[in-house]
């Protein structure tokens, strides 16, 4: 049974079950992935802590874990990129294995061709940037991340800020913006690297310059849970 340690926030929790529930080859209810959510919307903001102006959202998420844990989960889904600044810890606490959002985004550009020399913009909240989690775990890769300057990182941190409160039209122009000087600077891709993101930039993307960070992650719990499926999953069409 996969655990999804939900709830940050939880409207990208919704759109990470649509997704894996799309991503999941399947031809009736019972060919899908046993599911347990935990929308722990308790959990302190990641962003804040890892920048020093909020309380450690450690112990809360260690609670959420182990709540799906007794619940009979049997491997683990975060879908905040964020959070993952604490797989390790969360990691070291539990049996079950946790699968990082970074790694399903490393194998999703892995497949599109972008390797060793490739370059990728990154649209994510502040704690993401200052933790280093995916310019440090695609350098391992020999991909190169770049991040938006202090004042476009503002307009993207402004608008993951009016997603939490549901105001999508307002966030989406911010988003594009941003995305439109990423390509222009000569990124190969751009990493919606929030869970709130892609849900702003829903059909925005003929091109295919976007990589949806949610969408690998539940490709990657497709392939993790059925791993006689996990081809077939990589196979389907990207959501629009």
């Amino acid at each position: 049974m996969l655990g999804v340690l939900g709830g940050m926030g939880p409207m990208a929790t919704v759109d990470f079950l649509a997704k894996l529930v799309r991503a999941t080859p399947a031809g009736r209810d019972q060919d899908h992935i046993p599911t347990l959510v935990c929308s722990a919307v308790d959990i302190p903001d990641r962003a804040d802590a890892i920048l020093g102006t909020g309380p450690d959202p450690l112990p809360a998420m260690r609670a959420a874990l182990a709540r799906l844990e007794a619940g009979g989960a049997t491997r683990i889904a975060i879908p905040c990129n964020t959070a993952h600044h604490w797989h390790a810890a969360l990691q070291a606490g539990t049996g079950l294995p946790i699968l990082h959002i970074v790694d399903a985004v490393a194998e999703t550009l892995a497949r599109t061709g972008i390797g060793t020399g490739g370059r990728i913009g990154l649209l994510a909240t502040d704690g993401t940037l200052r933790a280093g989690l995916y310019r440090e775990r695609l350098a391992l890769r020999g991909v190169a991340c770049r991040a938006p300057g202090p004042e476009d990182q503002a307009a993207v941190a402004a608008a993951i800020r009016l997603m939490k409160a549901h105001r999508v039209a307002e966030a989406r122009p911010l988003l594009e913006a941003q995305v439109r000087a990423l390509a222009e600077a000569g990124c190969d891709r751009v990493v919606m690297a929030c869970t709130e993101i892609p849900i702003a930039l829903a059909g925005s993307d003929p091109s295919g310059l976007l990589v949806d960070a949610t969408e690998a992650l539940a490709r990657a719990c497709v392939a993790a849970c059925r791993p006689d499926r996990g081809d077939a999953a990589a196979a389907l069409p990207r959501a629009a």
